[in-house]
Protein backbone atom coordinates (compact mmCIF):
# COMPACT_ATOMS: atom_id res chain seq x y z
CA UNK A 1 0.00 0.00 0.00
CA UNK A 2 1.06 3.85 -0.05
CA UNK A 3 3.21 4.61 2.89
CA UNK A 4 1.88 6.70 5.86
CA UNK A 5 3.90 9.59 6.74
CA UNK A 6 4.75 9.80 10.36
CA UNK A 7 6.25 13.11 11.71
CA UNK A 8 7.97 13.20 14.80
CA UNK A 9 8.80 15.73 17.19
CA UNK A 10 11.74 15.90 19.36
CA UNK A 11 13.13 12.99 17.36
CA UNK A 12 16.42 12.51 18.98
CA UNK A 13 15.68 12.63 22.54
CA UNK A 14 14.55 9.75 25.21
CA UNK A 15 10.85 9.46 24.83
CA UNK A 16 10.79 9.73 20.81
CA UNK A 17 13.98 6.83 20.86
CA UNK A 18 11.93 4.40 22.34
CA UNK A 19 9.19 4.86 20.34
CA UNK A 20 10.59 5.36 16.93
CA UNK A 21 11.88 1.24 16.71
CA UNK A 22 8.01 0.14 17.95
CA UNK A 23 6.74 2.75 15.38
CA UNK A 24 9.28 1.55 12.55
CA UNK A 25 8.61 -2.17 13.06
CA UNK A 26 4.53 -1.96 12.68
CA UNK A 27 3.88 -1.59 16.67
CA UNK A 28 1.81 1.04 15.95
CA UNK A 29 0.08 1.24 12.66
CA UNK A 30 0.51 -2.62 11.73
CA UNK A 31 2.89 -4.78 10.13
CA UNK A 32 1.63 -4.90 6.34
CA UNK A 33 1.53 -0.63 6.36
CA UNK A 34 4.64 0.94 4.56
CA UNK A 35 6.16 4.19 6.43
CA UNK A 36 8.17 7.14 5.71
CA UNK A 37 9.37 8.75 9.23
CA UNK A 38 10.20 12.31 9.22
CA UNK A 39 12.25 12.92 12.16
CA UNK A 40 12.01 16.68 13.55
CA UNK A 41 14.58 18.38 16.32
CA UNK A 42 16.14 21.25 16.93
CA UNK A 43 19.45 22.21 15.69
CA UNK A 44 21.77 21.45 18.44
CA UNK A 45 20.34 18.11 18.08
CA UNK A 46 21.37 17.09 14.50
CA UNK A 47 24.23 15.46 15.14
CA UNK A 48 22.69 12.97 17.72
CA UNK A 49 19.59 12.66 15.69
CA UNK A 50 21.87 11.53 12.72
CA UNK A 51 23.05 8.68 14.69
CA UNK A 52 19.61 7.81 15.41
CA UNK A 53 18.91 7.46 11.52
CA UNK A 54 21.90 6.19 11.36
CA UNK A 55 20.60 3.15 13.61
CA UNK A 56 17.17 2.94 11.99
CA UNK A 57 19.17 2.21 8.74
CA UNK A 58 21.27 -0.19 9.92
CA UNK A 59 17.72 -2.16 11.32
CA UNK A 60 17.05 -2.54 7.84
CA UNK A 61 13.70 -3.03 8.84
CA UNK A 62 11.04 -3.47 5.61
CA UNK A 63 8.44 -1.21 6.46
CA UNK A 64 10.84 2.18 6.25
CA UNK A 65 10.70 3.68 3.30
Amino acid sequence: GEPVRVLVTGAAGQIAYSLLYSIAKGDVFGKDQPLVLVLLDITPMMTVLEGVVMELQDCALPLLR
